[in-house]
């Protein structure tokens, strides 16, 4: 079943299995915002059960790019296009985000986005990427890093 992720009141519907609910509810709540403000997008997300295919996707890439596993279980993610953009988010148990930036024509931007809920460690799966540090009003400090992306999807 799909949920609208409303970034006015931050709920942890959906994540209550992660000890650090309420921080991954305002990472997803912060991305909800960024999408409403610059594309006017509502950000909606499904149960990991629901959305096996874009979890499939993105943790392809993962792997035949950098050969990244994660180990933490996901426990929603989302799909959609906005412009010429193929996005995609995970949202896993241990705090974790990870998005996927596809643009559809060959010369444009794609890679994958790393964040880090506040108050969670850096997974071991991605010890060797710098994370920079970012304030958000709905999610503390949040750590991010990135990679680009190569092949095609």
């Amino acid at each position: 079943m799909t949920h609208t992720v409303d970034f006015s009141t931050v709920s942890t519907a959906g994540l209550e299995s992660s000890p650090v609910a309420a921080a991954l509810a305002g990472l997803r709540a912060n991305e909800a915002r960024y999408f409403k403000n610059k594309y006017d997008h509502v950000f909606t997300v499904e149960a990991a059960p629901d959305a096996a295919e874009t979890i499939d996707w993105v943790h392809r890439i993962l792997s035949e790019e950098r050969g990244i596993v994660i180990a933490s279980r996901p426990l929603e993610a989302t799909a959609f296009q906005v412009e010429n953009l193929r996005m995609a988010y995970v949202f896993y148990e241990n705090g974790l985000s990870i998005n996927v930036m596809y643009a559809l024509d060959e010369s444009g931007k794609r890679a994958v986005g790393f964040k880090l809920s506040d108050g969670m460690e850096v997974p071991e799966e991605l010890s060797s990427f710098k994370f920079a540090r970012q304030k958000s009003k709905l999610a503390g400090t949040i750590r991010g890093s990135y990679f680009v992306i190569k092949n095609e999807y």
